[in-house]
């Protein structure tokens, strides 16, 4: 209330009191002219705010009761108001319009869900793909239409930053992608897309590889067996012929490495999770491996290994071997002679840890995203000197994939390089 209608208003109460005492002055009862003038007005402030309440509780677009002074002031800003939110509402469904419109509109299926996974609002999209039914599945949880295991986990799980691909609940054809998003309170956002042409495409290269990795194992085995034979005859053909007969069988073993890779990375792009899933004794693992880096190494470098014994891993010991064997060779590869490489493997309250740090010359930090990348080479001819087929990394991805694990590379350019395999505390098995 502004300062004009609070004089209005006093005045009005001043003009009251003073009829009263006139009719007090006039009648010698100013008791009762007080009484008598004090209810009327009171019995005008309650008609006129019953006649308030039967214009709110109609809720139509009635012109508000006629009325003068500071009720009628007070139903005009009332209708004003209620004016301003009329329109404030017919621009905020226009909006929810346009946007239902447009994502309504769009082949991914957008999905709203509440803090409890229950689902709020879909597009048509939605029920194309999922099958969602807009009378029945209204209120029902997520969880109970989307009925495949990994999506439970993968809903239940606070990091979505990675999408999931599974199998369409309605079509087994089809493959979908799903990507969750928190927003306001604890809700959810889901889009689902449908990436059947892509998964068929990159199910092509995987045959392609490995269909070419078999065909080319057994020619090349026949080459590098004859080859064999002829550096144990090389005295007998013609001595000439060591040198260029000895650089054949290294180019053939290197071929030879690079076709086991190629096949043990089709493999573990096959199958998305470990058939063999077992607890593995880690320190026993990393003893074996460090023996073999040692040898590898010739005494050249101090490889240290520090393992909890009590610390155990779910998973597939061979798989765990390839890649903490490729982190410590490749620690051993490309660390100067003389240089220190520890090993060592723990768990805490987030999970199980092992870190394998060199000495070694390092890497820029403009390669670290592309490491895990296959055939990526920080210095392709480094890499050559050194035998490496470019797939170890991409080997490791794959493995702690299977693992729900993830690397961290963290490397100094003249100081060393630190690889650390993160795995969750689902993971470990403590004994």
């Amino acid at each position: 209330m502004n300062h004009d209608w609070r004089g209005a208003l006093t005045r009005r109460l001043l003009l009251l009191l003073g009829g009263c005492l006139l009719l007090g002055l006039i009648t010698g009862q100013y008791a009762w002219a007080l009484a008598f003038g004090l209810g009327g007005y009171l019995f005008w402030c309650l008609r006129q705010l019953l006649r308030l309440l039967d214009w709110l509780q109609r809720a139509s677009d009635d012109l508000p009761p006629e009325s003068s002074g500071l009720w009628g002031e007070v139903y005009d800003l009332i209708y004003q108001l209620q004016k301003r939110n009329q329109h404030a509402r017919g621009r905020l469904q226009a909006v929810v319009d346009r946007v239902q419109e447009s994502t309504a509109a769009l082949q991914d299926a957008v999905i709203m869900l509440d803090r409890q996974g229950n689902l709020e609002w879909w597009n048509r999209a939605a029920g194309t793909l999922l099958g969602l039914k807009r009378k029945q599945d209204g209120g029902q949880p997520i969880t109970n239409l989307v009925r495949h295991p990994h999506f439970k986990k993968y809903f239940a799980q606070d990091n979505h930053r990675e999408p999931l691909e599974l199998p369409s609940p309605v079509n087994d054809h089809v493959r979908l992608q799903f990507q969750l998003t928190l927003y306001g309170n604890g809700e959810h956002l889901m889009l689902v897309r449908d990436v059947t042409r892509v998964y068929q495409l990159e199910q092509m290269r995987k045959d392609f590889v490995a269909n070419v990795s078999h065909e080319l194992r057994t020619p090349l085995t026949v080459i590098t067996g004859y080859l064999e034979t002829l550096l144990d005859n090389v005295e007998t053909v013609n001595p000439r012929w060591r040198r260029p007969l000895q650089q054949m069988q290294q180019q053939g073993s290197r071929m030879q490495n690079l076709l086991n890779d190629l096949l043990l990375l089709a493999r573990l792009e096959a199958a998305p999770y470990p058939a063999d899933s077992r607890p593995v004794a880690v320190d026993l693992l990393l003893l074996s491996i460090r023996t073999d880096a040692q040898a590898l190494s010739a005494d050249r470098h101090r490889i240290s290994l520090e393992a909890d014994p009590t610390v155990k891993l779910k998973g597939s010991e061979s798989e765990l071997r390839s890649a903490f064997s490729n982190l410590v060779f490749n620690a051993v590869k490309y660390s100067p002679e003389g240089g220190e490489i520890r090993i060592r493997w723990w768990a805490d309250e987030s999970g199980g840890h092992l870190a394998v740090q060199d000495s070694g010359i390092g890497i820029e930090a403009k390669h670290i995203p592309r490491l895990t990348e296959r055939f990526y080479r920080v210095d392709a001819s480094r890499s050559i000197n050194t035998g490496g087929t470019g797939l170890g990394l991409a080997i490791v991805k794959h493995v702690l994939i299977h693992h729900s694990g993830r690397l961290k590379i963290d490397s100094t350019v003249g100081k060393g390089s630190t690889f650390t395999c993160h795995f969750p505390l689902a993971q470990v098995v403590r004994s």
